[in-house]
């Protein structure tokens, strides 16, 4: 029986897509290319492994059977090429995922460190939101991703990196007004009354985690959702739009951009983030991961230390 990697490749987008088009798409194919090895594999197993129906594809019986092996053999095959691939450790190419309100901040210094330790080593950096890079990473498509935790999914290895704490960031004569209504020593997240809260767009974690925190609903009268980055958000403050929720690992950066911008502790607890690196359980390590995370953690401490001393 000769079946290949390459057919059951081709099987398993078409099963997840449900659509010859959308599958050849994904796997870099023509459409007739991938049906011409579907078709190849059905003939090897002697059954129909899809229903070809006019705007769909469903799978017969044979098929989902099929695929529980097929997943079975792809996963294998990723971790037995991994392996490979990091048996010497750090080296070779790094494929990282890091979502836009760490990236832009931690990279620099820990490509840096990266370099440092092996400069042959080949990083491709990905940079979205939690969502599509764990999807990223579940394909075999990121070997690991930088995300706030916990991920919430299952299969993955998660390594704590450091806490990140949310400031209170708006104009000098905002903060003084949220200053005179509670007192810097009373000062919570729940309680900042009136005041317009400004966020990111739909589908950024950290809009979830200051929604949550501010004890606010999306429908919430007072809630801004609509920037792109904390870059905008930094802007839109310093130019006295509203309040938003500045995690210290962006502050300084952020601040020195947009002088405008003030910043203000809460009381203690502290409103926080994990920021956190993962990976899949079938990814082995024989030391990467765990030098890849010592890097990160290093970097990150370094620049929540320095917010801490600087924004008291």
């Amino acid at each position: 029986m000769n079946i290949t990697l390459r057919q059951l490749t081709y099987f398993k987008a078409l099963a997840e897509q449900r659509n010859f088009g959308r599958a050849a798409e994904v796997v870099h194919v023509s459409q007739p290319a991938l049906s011409v090895q579907i078709r190849e594999l059905e003939k090897t197993l002697g059954a129909v492994l899809v229903e070809r129906q006019a705007r769909d594809v469903v799978l017969t019986p044979f098929g989902r059977r099929i695929l529980e092996h097929a997943e079975r053999v792809l996963e294998a095959t990723q971790a037995l090429g991994e392996a490979a691939r990091w048996r010497g450790g750090l080296a070779g190419e790094l494929r990282i995922g890091l979502i836009p309100t760490i990236a832009p901040y931690i990279l620099p210094a820990a490509l840096e460190a990266l370099r440092s330790r092996d400069i042959s080593l080949d990083v491709q950096v990905q940079e979205s939101t939690t969502g599509r890079l764990l999807a990223e990473l579940r394909a075999g498509r990121l070997d690991a991703a930088v995300i706030a935790l916990p991920s919430g999914e299952d299969g993955l290895v998660e390594l704590p990196l450091f806490e990140d704490r949310f400031l209170l960031a708006g104009t000098a004569a905002r903060l003084a007004a949220q200053h005179q209504g509670q007192g810097a020593e009373a000062l919570r997240p729940m309680e900042l009354g009136a005041s317009q809260l400004l966020l990111l767009e739909e589908g950024h974690c950290l809009t979830d985690q200051a929604l949550e925190v501010c004890g606010r609903g999306r429908g919430h009268a007072q809630i801004n959702m609509g920037a792109s980055s904390l870059s905008t958000l930094s802007r839109l403050v310093a130019a006295g739009f509203g309040l938003t929720l500045m995690p210290e690992l962006a502050a300084l950066q952020e601040q020195r951009a947009a002088p405008d911008m003030h910043l203000m502790r809460f009381c203690a607890p502290e409103p926080a983030r994990m920021i956190g690196l993962v990976r899949r359980e079938a990814s082995q390590d024989d030391g990467w991961c765990t030098t890849l995370a010592e890097i990160l953690r290093d970097v990150g401490e370094q620049l929540v230390a320095q917010a801490r001393r600087d924004c008291l």
